[in-house]
């Protein structure tokens, strides 16, 4: 998938995480109920190319998040693999950058103090204010501001300074989870423009969690579309953008502003999200599918590739059953 493995800076093979939600023990034996396991992540697989945007896209409890949490370590998933292409296997230099920048700074400490955290072992004092003052004003900042508290700047502000403190371990690959999510339209694409900007400087390498389509299209080179834990679509960004394939992905392609065409036509998304609990057979897309076929209900598809390029795991795109899609210009923030 993608480039040659050997250029990439990370591999994701298979990978599953399955959580168990269970009652209690006891609660279990009076109710005579048994585990409850949820997969949140399925059999998924991609890479990312050094210096390029990976973004992983999907409605709310897909698994996209936890793909993020397994990749920076904070979970361990319980199948696959995550391999990571540096010199003599050093462990690679990751950072995230959360949704929530006002619930990832410590209130009780300014900011420069936050941002120096990761160069307390490595700098001395004088170092590290003159590389925090250096970092501020990487991401748009005065080095003044170092003395303030988070809770003296916007929440744009807040997110600048959660990349500024990521960039302080210097990091080469951000896992950033929804960064502009909570951010207004105005401040999304300055902070879009920014990880652009640092990207295209710096070299950086992004695993890019969003929901919001347009915020992906800016910024991705690659996507893949989650459908409750499994990947049903992977490509470039043009190819996913330009020609989905993938029915789920075309759904989703509707939800997205038309400026050319704001009162088209389009086909809403029937029926509800299945339980993670209860995934259906087959394909887990097949319940609300408007391509849906017998084989859809029992057996799962595969990812293979197709005539744009991409990745798709579906039955009637192997048949040749859905058309391709027009090419729209979709609008940006």
């Amino acid at each position: 998938m993608g480039k040659a493995a050997d250029t990439a800076l990370i591999k994701v093979v298979n990978l599953g995480k399955s959580f168990d939600v269970s009652e209690p023990f006891l609660q279990r034996v009076v109710t005579r109920s048994g585990r409850k396991i949820v997969n949140a992540v399925d059999g998924v697989s991609f890479s990312i190319e050094r210096g390029t945007t990976f973004s992983i896209v999907g409605e709310s409890g897909c698994g996209k998040s936890t793909i993020t949490r397994l990749v920076a370590g904070l979970d361990r998933p319980t199948a696959g693999e995550i391999a990571f292409n540096t010199p003599d296997a050093a462990p690679v230099r990751l950072q995230m950058v959360f949704q929530d920048p006002i619930g990832s700074l410590n209130p009780r400490w300014r900011i420069g103090r936050s941002i120096a955290e990761p160069m307390d072992r490595t700098m001395d004092g004088n170092a590290r204010r003159e590389r925090v003052g250096e970092l501020l004003k990487t991401v748009g900042l005065a080095p003044a501001d170092a003395g303030k508290y988070p809770h003296e700047f916007s929440g744009g502000q807040r997110q600048r300074i959660s990349i500024a403190r990521a960039l302080a371990a210097d990091a080469e690959l951000l896992l950033l989870d929804e960064p502009t999510s909570a951010l207004d339209v105005s401040v999304q694409s300055q902070v879009l423009n920014l990880l652009k900007d640092l990207q295209e400087r710096l070299g950086l390498t992004y695993l890019f969690i969003s929901h919001n389509l347009s915020v992906v299209r800016f910024l991705t080179d690659r996507i893949g579309v989650m459908y409750l834990g499994r990947l049903v679509e992977e490509g470039s960004g043009q190819a996913v953008f330009d020609t989905p394939q993938h029915p789920y992905t075309k759904l989703l392609l509707e939800t997205i502003p038309d400026m050319e065409n704001p009162k088209r036509d389009r086909a809403p998304l029937t029926g509800d999200l299945p339980s993670p609990l209860k995934p259906p057979s087959g394909c887990v897309f097949h319940p609300r599918c408007p391509l849906a076929m017998e084989v859809c209900s029992t057996v799962r598809p595969e990812l293979q590739v197709v005539e744009n390029g991409s990745n798709v795991a579906c039955h009637a795109v192997a048949q040749g059953a859905a058309m391709a899609a027009p090419v729209n210009r979709y609008a940006v923030v």
